[in-house]
């Protein structure tokens, strides 16, 4: 894997949407959007980053695969994702287009570990303003309203895509961390809440919802790809919202899970897993799997039972210096000192 990455075509050290697997060219998302993805290179290099602190042994070749991986990562220019004049980390940068996509990357939303991460580069790095100018818009994003009787402290009414708790956290470890907007557990866990909150009432009255027929994020839908939501709920579950959430609503995910595994072998499952998503109501069940949804199933399980990318990620120390430069809070880095050996986290896998 790391061979292949060193060989895909870059834009300043950041990754494109998505690749050409032959080769490692450039395959463009849309018109606009040919170069660059800041939001989905944070998402590989947090993975990566994981990978370098469990080759943690004096070895040869966990000494190699740390150094490769190094590479990969301080490579990236995240500040060249900045305009001039705008203190703010944009998602997509054209070497033909610039920045006609023209998308900042503002909060609340999946993207708190690319700010994070920005945060860690000496060279190319971002400073504590332009996260809380850029991604936490001052307390913009600030919610603190009441759904179904739960309340979210940040973001969009209803929580909005329920990935937004998952691809972030499926490295750095919600538990305990807070800084001045929020307790990033108690968002995620009350967004996840307000989730299954919403089927259980079911408002639009749809067929099949209920506590153990819940999820509600992007997928892939009977016509196309969807954004679901409680605010924009379309009929459509998703396995991977549900699975996703295990480390924040336990019993309602596992719930979910054997409900899931009830339903017409062949319809609800593949070779890969879950299929993206389906339709109780009209019986639709897709027939695609997504690896952004399948991947954190897996990530945020393995967190649920053991902790094991959590303590990974976060045993970095570049990531609690960079925790500490924004203002976080986290029991991580209250021993900064502390190493969490190899041969332990060896024994989950």
């Amino acid at each position: 894997m790391l061979s292949a990455l060193e060989h895909t075509q870059r834009y300043r050290g950041v990754f494109p949407h998505f690749i050409n697997g032959n080769d490692g060219s450039t395959v463009p998302f849309s018109r606009l959007d040919d170069g660059s993805d800041l939001v989905e290179t944070s998402f590989l290099i947090q993975g990566l980053v994981c990978v370098r602190q469990y080759f943690n042994s004096a070895s040869a070749e966990d000494l190699a695969i740390r150094e490769r991986i190094n590479r990969i990562w301080r490579d990236v220019q995240w500040n060249s994702h900045v305009k001039p004049g705008r203190n703010v980390l944009y998602w997509h940068h054209s070497p033909k287009y610039r920045f006609a996509r023209n998308v900042p990357i503002q909060g609340w939303n999946e993207a708190l570990v690319t700010y994070v991460l920005a945060a860690c580069s000496e060279e190319y790095g971002i400073q504590s303003d332009t996260y809380h100018d850029g991604f936490a818009r001052n307390g913009v994003f600030l919610n603190g309203r009441d759904y179904y009787g739960v309340k979210l402290p940040l973001g969009a009414d209803y929580g909005g895509p329920l990935f937004f708790a998952h691809y972030s956290f499926c490295g750095l470890d919600p538990r305990g961390l807070s800084d001045q907007y929020a307790d990033y557990w108690e968002q995620n866990q009350n967004h996840s809440r307000i989730n299954y909150l919403h089927s259980v009432h079911n408002p639009h009255g749809y067929k099949g919802y209920g506590a153990n027929c819940w999820g509600l994020t992007s997928s892939h839908g009977p016509k196309g790809y969807l954004a679901s939501s409680p605010a924009s709920d379309f009929g459509v579950i998703a396995p991977t919202a549900a699975l996703s959430s295990m480390p924040y609503t336990p019993r309602e995910s596992m719930q979910a899970l054997r409900h899931f595994l009830s339903l017409p072998n062949g319809k609800m499952t593949g070779r890969f897993g879950f299929v993206d998503a389906f339709s109780p109501a009209t019986e639709w069940y897709a027939r695609t799997y997504l690896a952004i949804d399948q991947g954190p199933i897996i990530a945020m399980i393995e967190n649920h039972r053991s902790g094991l990318l959590w303590k990974l990620f976060m045993s970095a120390p570049e990531i609690k210096h960079a925790l500490l430069k924004l203002g976080f809070q986290s029991p991580h880095m209250e021993n900064p000192g502390n190493q969490i050996t190899a041969e332990p986290l060896r024994q989950f896998i």
